[in-house]
């Protein structure tokens, strides 16, 4: 590094990594403590907000694999919260929607879990929330355009 203000990507990269690997193990935390894993929650809470959607909607939302996705729905399905209905524009497709059950668990799940990300962010003010919004949603972007090259050269 040519001055001590200067910080190289595998620096960066170390740095994003430890954060996202305490605020993930602080998210299954919350999660756990509810009996469910990241994958079904994360299931749960694309039904909560986005609605009744198919298998691949949410699949896509959450970014899961295939195999992942099937297990998780599986798994939140044989506890009662979701349940699967035929659709009446393609009885082919199955749309998951929650059980009562399901969206009273998807509620409060999602609202403590949220609060204990917004505890654990307030060590930033307004300001740094902003200033870190954009620059690591460019990055991402940027990442994830880079994979897709990469993928698409194979």
């Amino acid at each position: 590094m040519s001055n001590s203000t200067d910080i190289s990507a595998p620096q960066l990269w170390i740095v994003l990594a430890k954060c996202h690997r305490a605020l993930s193990r602080l998210v299954e935390s919350t999660i756990e403590a509810a009996g469910l894993c990241l994958s079904d929650f994360m299931v749960l809470e694309a039904l909560l907000h986005k609605g009744p959607l198919t298998i691949t909607e949410i699949q896509d939302k959450v970014l899961l694999a295939t195999g992942s996705m099937t297990v998780a729905v599986d798994r939140v399905e044989r506890k009662g919260l979701v349940v699967r209905k035929t659709t009446t524009q393609d009885r082919r497709a199955r749309v998951l929607e929650l059980t009562p059950e399901g969206r009273r668990l998807a509620l409060s799940m999602f609202k403590k879990h949220a609060r204990d990300l917004e505890a654990v962010m307030s060590v930033l003010n307004g300001k740094e929330k902003q200033q870190l919004y954009g620059p690591l949603k460019k990055l991402g972007l940027s990442a994830a355009e880079s994979l897709e090259k990469k993928e698409s050269n194979k």
